[in-house]
């Protein structure tokens, strides 16, 4: 389902990545319906699994570099090197500017920043054999990389703010990130802010666009081998592991918070109980609930009635491993800006600005 964002929409999915790292909730008791044995014998595979997972994380990370280092996209303070065959007067050293631009002999000022090498080297190599050669050869070398800022936070064992040079990606910053902990979920949250480099003036320094969310299955990425997951990371994405296990319940309940499946069936009027149930202002009529596929950004948005739940008029649907259940406020007309007070005091944004 596709759906428009207004300005402030924008930041919800990294409210949820924020929501995700800091919830958390106690229950360590046997589930219902399994013996401590079996309980026993579940966590040993899934320490098993994540062993595994590391290991293929240390194993294609170089691999994948070498297969993501044309993804580069060219950035302010970059330093290149461009040269044209047989014109030794055009080759020239030059650093990108903070707008994103080089100065070339004949060319004058090129906008570059969100290129690739690739399409930098068409692009002066079109504009030279529009006025000035005859078929020119152009190469372009990436001297020095700027440094970016990406982060990785919660289950891995090293979670931080990383400064890292060149093209990354999931893998690569899984790696950096020392990997998966035992208790590493299966799904992974990549956010990425919006840019505004193309329209500045347009924009007026506020995004007009949604952030942008992929889901990672990480069974289908480091069991089944599926590399197209291992996308490239860019200077201030953010990327999420939650703990496995878990719902979460936010909003307008009384303890939002993460909430443990451990194998039990939980249900929404469940895991509203758990979260100590309704604020006196929420409107239990108009609850969401976010289930991410672990493919890319889709997700399944499912619309739920609390009352009638209580009243026995609908069924109380069961939740899923990772779906994210949201109480808005009441006399809210718009049902995401209910929410961007409340996870600012909550958790804080400082995780998720763009760099």
């Amino acid at each position: 389902m596709t759906m428009k964002f207004g300005p402030n929409k924008q930041i919800l999915f990294f409210l949820l990545a924020g929501f995700l790292l800091n919830s958390c909730a106690s229950g360590s008791n046997s589930p219902k319906g399994m013996s401590p044995r079996e309980v026993q014998e579940k966590e040993i595979e899934s320490a098993g699994q994540v062993k595994e997972m590391n290991e293929r994380i240390l194993m294609s990370t170089l691999a994948a570099s070498k297969a993501t280092a044309g993804d580069y996209k060219i950035g302010a303070e970059d330093l290149l090197e461009i040269a044209v065959f047989e014109v030794e007067k055009l080759n020239k050293t030059v650093r990108v500017s903070a707008r994103g631009d080089i100065s070339l002999p004949l060319l004058g000022i090129l906008r570059v920043k969100g290129l690739t090498v690739t399409e930098l080297e068409k692009r002066i190599t079109d504009l030279l054999a529009e006025k000035y050669i005859k078929e020119p050869y152009v190469t372009v070398f990436i001297k020095e990389y700027r440094n970016q800022r990406i982060s990785v936070i919660g289950m891995v064992e090293k979670p931080g703010i990383f400064e890292v040079a060149g093209q990354k990606t999931v893998l690569g910053m899984l790696a950096m990130a020392g990997g998966l902990k035992e208790d590493a979920g299966r799904l992974l949250f990549l956010l990425r802010a919006p840019s505004n480099e193309d329209n500045p003036k347009e924009t007026g320094g506020s995004a007009q666009q949604p952030p942008l969310t992929l889901v990672i299955d990480l069974d289908e990425l480091l069991i089944k081998g599926d590399l197209t997951l291992n996308v490239p990371t860019f200077s201030g994405d953010v990327i999420n592991v939650p703990a496995s296990g878990k719902v979460f319940v936010g909003g307008d309940v009384q303890k939002p918070g993460g909430f443990p499946l451990k194998g039990k069936s939980l249900t929404v009027s469940q895991a509203i109980a758990m979260a100590e149930g309704l604020k006196p202002e929420a409107d239990g009529s108009e609850i969401k609930i976010f289930r991410f596929s672990g493919k890319g950004n889709k997700k399944e948005t499912i619309d739920v009635n609390y009352y009638d739940i209580v009243e026995a008029k609908v069924a109380d649907p069961y939740l899923k491993e990772n779906d994210i259940l949201i109480v808005p406020r009441s006399g809210v007309k718009n049902f995401w800006v209910g929410f961007k007070d409340f996870f600012r005091f909550s958790f804080g944004l400082g995780w998720y600005r763009p760099f």
